[in-house]
Parts: structure tokens; sequence; C-alpha cells
């Protein structure tokens, strides 16, 4: 379990607040708007009411005891470099930042920030890749390269096993798991077979994933 600080409850900071408790975090957040806060106060361990530029308010809440500090206030840019700069200057152990800029990316890691989230850019990469490509059911993007799919499983393979497919060799991916309905499996044999009806989820090349997801 980690502590975490999530400033600004857009709907961003909301929904990232709330998964972080479900997985167990300690989580606090912090917004000047009294609605959000009461809205989201019965799901995390502490809300609070406050502006995140006022540096006294961050000095209260003694940000350097947090794991990592999540700046989602990408709609007002200003308010987002004070709160990064603030939790830098008062010893913040890690600060994500949210913003689908570029340029406010580089100034944002400029003054402290030592990730940047880009939400709405990743999940339109997702989703133009999810559309594009047939039999293709989620994706994840490593590196530009390298991708995690998951596929409907190609006609060809059913009935046989990764080491008769040769999949490794051939194909340079690796099989992690098969989905049966709503069951996920490891796969950790050789020996697995291929049913029909599954969905795969497969890492390796991004390019050679798609051209096997495209051929059904």
């Amino acid at each position: 379990m980690k502590t975490m600080l999530v400033i600004g409850l857009g709907r961003f900071g909301e929904h990232l607040a709330r998964h972080l408790a479900e997985l167990g975090n300690e989580v606090m957040v912090l917004d000047n708007d009294e609605e959000k806060v009461s809205q989201i106060s019965d799901s995390v361990e502490q809300a609070q009411i406050g502006d995140g530029t006022d540096y006294a308010v961050l000095e209260a809440l003694g940000v350097e005891d947090f794991d990592c500090c999540f700046v989602c206030m990408a709609q007002d840019f200003q308010s987002a470099l004070e709160i990064t700069a603030g939790l830098k200057e008062r010893g913040a152990k890690k600060i994500v930042a949210k913003t689908d800029s570029e340029r406010h990316a580089r100034l944002l890691q400029k003054i402290g920030a030592d990730e940047i989230i880009y939400p709405e850019r990743d999940m339109a990469k997702r989703a133009a890749v999810k559309y594009s490509v047939s039999n293709a059911l989620e994706f994840f993007e490593l590196t530009p390269e390298y991708s995690i799919f998951e596929i409907v499983s190609p006609h060809s393979w059913v009935g046989k096993t990764i080491i008769e497919l040769n999949i490794r060799s051939k194909y340079n991916v690796n099989i992690i798991a098969v989905r049966n309905g709503g069951r996920l499996v490891p796969v950790t044999s050789g020996d697995f077979i291929f049913r029909d009806g599954q969905s795969i989820i497969l890492a390796g090349d991004k390019k050679t994933i798609t051209k096997l997801a495209d051929k059904g």
C-alpha cells in the first residue's frame, strides 16, 4: 500500500483517486470545489477542501510524506505550474502531472514534474489501433515498437499447440494468457492448445501482431 495525494478533482482526477483507493492505496484528495470533495469523501482516506496554489495549504498537508503526488489540473495550466513548483519546493518524493500538451509537459518537467500523463492522447491512440485492426479486442503500448494486444485466436492456430506453431521463433511474439469468457488463464507451457472462441493476450512487435490480428 502506498500513500497518494491527488490534487484536482476533474473527471480524470476523480477516476484516478477512486481507482487508486480500490487498489488498496491510502489516498488523500484536494480540491477547492466543496461539492466535488463531498462526492468522493466516502471513497478515499481523506478529502480536503483547499487551494493547491496556496503554499500554506501544501505545507499543512505534509506533501513530503506521500509516495506520489498527482497534479490533475490540465485545464488550468497556470495552477498546474504553481502546484507542481510548490510540491517540488516542499520536498515531494514523486510528482506526476496530467496534460495533453507537449509544450506544457516540457515546462512542467522543468519546474519539477517527474512524470507526465497524457490521458486523452493515449486513449486516442489505443482507440485508433483497436478499431483499425481486425479482431483486436484491446491494446496497450509499452514502447512505439513493442505492445501488448488481446486478439481473437487466429483460425489457423485452433487445435494446435504453441510448440507446433513455433510461435516465438516464427512471429517473435510471446503468448501471455488466454481468455475463456470472463476467465483469464496464464499460459505457461508450450503444450498449450488453442481453442475456437478464445482470445489471447500476447506481447511483441506491434506491426507483427497487427498482421496476425488482421488474418483472424
